[in-house]
């Protein structure tokens, strides 16, 4: 059976762990993923406006397999600097790609746009370097969910919306997944406060309200407004041994569950993507059944982690939009 992880977090796979780096007043922020040793690492992009990081590196093909930290951002293309406050620092400890007498940290990462948000935009130097260099330092086992990190300014078509993460447990191996959710579509059903991911929610981790009763499947959605405005980035982790291949294919399957649980998903104005992450701590007991299992575990997590980021959102000076408790407590 699977069965969620003991923190229902992305670091229930042994040896990574998440920090926030996160700023208030601009309202945006950075969360990194960081191992205790370099991972494999691959990336699948299915979304129409993406923005990235050393993405063409971790196509199966590459020199380099593995990644010493994963970073999503906010901040649109002057998020892409969080990244480089996350290699500074990890250079700074040693770590990174040996080439001849020097350290190169592999930092992949991925931004949202979160500028027209109710945040103040007017800074004199980019602070995404530090938002980076902040999210490596509180890097730990346990972190926090919704607006935090690069889910500090999210928003979603019409509720803010958040960093998320889930677990899931099967046959030894654990998958979890970590998402800033700041999508063109919605994570709810019609006007009501169910979650598009209630068929797979575990332990009432977003609310337990169950499915919702009716929708109407020939309503048009209601859509955040603006070309670029949007993107849901992720990353989903194993403790099972993956080639750069496996990975690449747990990522695309994780697909499946941002689809499940956002609606509309990769639109031509979301940059959606998926980074994968494999520890290799656990052998592959059987080479088609396992990555089959991890494929679908990876959907589950992402999921979930959708629901709970947006979930966990909370009410801020200046937002833009409601918080799914500012507009659906009473139904709790």
């Amino acid at each position: 059976m699977i069965r969620p992880g003991p923190r229902n977090l992305i670091t229930d796979v042994a040896g990574l762990h998440v920090g926030h780096g996160s700023d208030e007043h601009i309202k945006t922020g950075a969360t990194v993923l960081v191992g205790e040793r370099p991972f494999v690492a691959a990336v699948h992009v299915m979304g129409g406006a993406p923005g990235t990081r050393e993405t063409d590196l971790l196509a199966p093909d590459k020199l380099v397999q593995e990644a010493d930290a994963l970073v999503l951002s906010g901040g649109s293309a002057f998020g892409l600097d969080a990244a480089s406050g996350v290699a500074d620092a990890l250079r700074a400890q040693g770590r990174g790609f040996v080439v001849g007498d020097q350290t190169v940290p592999i930092v992949p990462g991925a931004i949202l746009f979160d500028l027209i948000n109710g945040g103040d935009k007017a800074w004199d130097q980019n602070p995404y370097k530090r938002l980076g260099a902040e999210a490596l330092a509180s890097a730990s086992e346990s972190f926090a969910l919704g607006s935090v990190g690069a889910g500090t300014g999210a928003l979603i078509a019409d509720l803010k919306g958040g960093l998320g993460s889930a677990s899931a447990t099967w046959g030894g191996y654990t998958v979890g997944a970590l998402v800033a959710v700041n999508a063109l579509g919605r994570v709810t059903v019609g006007d009501g406060p169910q979650f598009w991911a209630a068929p797979v929610e575990m332990e009432g981790e977003f609310g337990g309200l169950g499915m919702a009763t009716a929708f109407d499947p020939g309503a048009v959605p209601p859509v955040k407004g603006g070309e670029g405005r949007n993107t849901t980035i992720a990353i989903v982790a194993t403790d099972a041994a993956l080639t750069q291949a496996q990975a690449t294919r747990m990522a695309i399957a994780a697909h499946d569950g941002m689809a499940r649980a956002i609606w509309p998903s990769h639109t031509p104005m979301d940059g959606d993507l998926v980074f994968a992450a494999a520890t290799g701590a656990r052998a592959l007991a059987d080479p088609i059944q396992i990555p089959l299992m991890l494929g679908h575990m990876a959907a589950l997590c992402l999921s979930r982690a959708i629901a709970r980021g947006v979930y966990a959102a909370n009410t801020a000076p200046g937002d833009a939009k409601p918080t799914w408790h500012a507009r659906f407590g009473a139904h709790m």
